[in-house]
């Protein structure tokens, strides 16, 4: 979806007459969404179409038994905590939280509204839940991504870059409390390959361009990108983009929306498809059934996508192998 076809879709969505369009004998069910996402982000736009024709192919249309609130955060955690409150008063049927720190915010407000979270990375470690099975409590939803990739991570970037020694993983804390989930196997990866890994830590835009300007300074180093609303703010990704360019880091990205914007290689899960399944868990909450009895839910697909331009730009040639396993290459 273009950016223009998307904030029509976005304003859209707002403009529609709830009330006049709801048929007779139909419930209207709200449902309220809170996005750690800036409104037009880039990205955005084609989840959320995915995540409106999932509710569709299950029956639950705008204007007729469901209206959908929607609030973008962003990286602003006070935002997401005014508009969790924002959200929480409007008494939802059910909430959708994307990101870790936005479902943090939604569940300080409420421990009985049913939430559906999305692209969360540790929601056990996060004590969003008991556990995947027995999620417990009044949250479920769609894991983003398997701690096990922090590793998958590790041999890309080898096989792109041969010679590398030491290798970063890029985060913020204060976004990605959730660190620790991919650090532990990326560590593992790195020195069971005879690779130095590090924490490469950034809070701000002028700590991406010391943290990249002095790892650039080092021989044989690469870098990971580790999922984090903060590095998935266009400005911040398109400065990450920019500077490991500038600096001829060979990296390696969670989504495959960063390489489109630039970004070398990335390897996670197909979020598209995330977010088209998480209406599934809206419709049945609304039909009864506890968000505690509902199984957290993995990822399912996974893709791989190569920008060689972007190789050709930094001087990495891509092994054949590898971009036969691609789904996607940009040439």
């Amino acid at each position: 979806m273009e950016r223009r076809e998307f904030i029509t879709f976005v304003v859209s969505a707002a403009a529609w007459p709830i009330v006049a369009r709801a048929q007779q004998g139909d419930r209207l069910r709200r449902v309220g969404v809170l996005l750690g996402w800036s409104a037009g982000a880039p990205q955005a736009g084609p989840f959320l179409a995915a995540f409106t024709e999932g509710l569709t192919e299950l029956g639950l249309i705008e204007g007729r038994n469901i209206h959908i609130e929607y609030r973008w955060a962003g990286t602003d955690a006070e935002l997401m905590r005014k508009f969790a409150k924002e959200l929480i008063d409007l008494h939802p049927d059910v909430i959708v939280g994307h990101s870790t720190p936005v479902t943090t915010a939604l569940q300080h407000e409420t421990r009985s509204i049913p939430i559906v979270f999305v692209t969360v990375s540790d929601p056990v470690g996060s004590r969003f839940v008991s556990s995947l099975a027995h999620p417990g409590g009044n949250m479920t939803g769609f894991i983003n991504i398997e701690s096990s990739l922090g590793g998958k991570w590790i041999e890309l970037l080898k096989e792109v870059a041969p010679g590398i020694t030491r290798a970063g993983l890029l985060f913020n804390p204060e976004t990605a409390p959730h660190a620790e989930y991919y650090r532990r196997p990326f560590e593992a990866a790195a020195r069971f390959r005879a690779i130095e890994p590090f924490a490469a830590v950034v809070r701000t835009r002028d700590d991406i361009e010391r943290v990249l300007a002095d790892i650039a300074g080092e021989p044989n180093v690469g870098l990971a990108v580790m999922p984090d609303i903060f590095s998935a703010d266009p400005k911040n990704l398109n400065l990450i983009i920019l500077l490991v360019a500038r600096h001829r880091l060979p990296t390696v990205f969670p989504y495959r929306y960063m390489i489109t914007a630039g970004g070398l290689i990335s390897y996670g899960i197909d979020n598209t498809d995330l977010w088209r399944r998480t209406p599934t868990y809206i419709d049945r909450l609304i039909k009864g059934e506890r968000p505690g009895d509902l199984p957290v839910q993995l990822p399912t697909k996974f893709e791989l996508a190569v920008n060689l331009k972007t190789a050709k730009n930094l001087g990495v040639a891509i092994p054949p192998a590898l971009l036969a396993r691609a789904d996607e290459v940009i040439e």
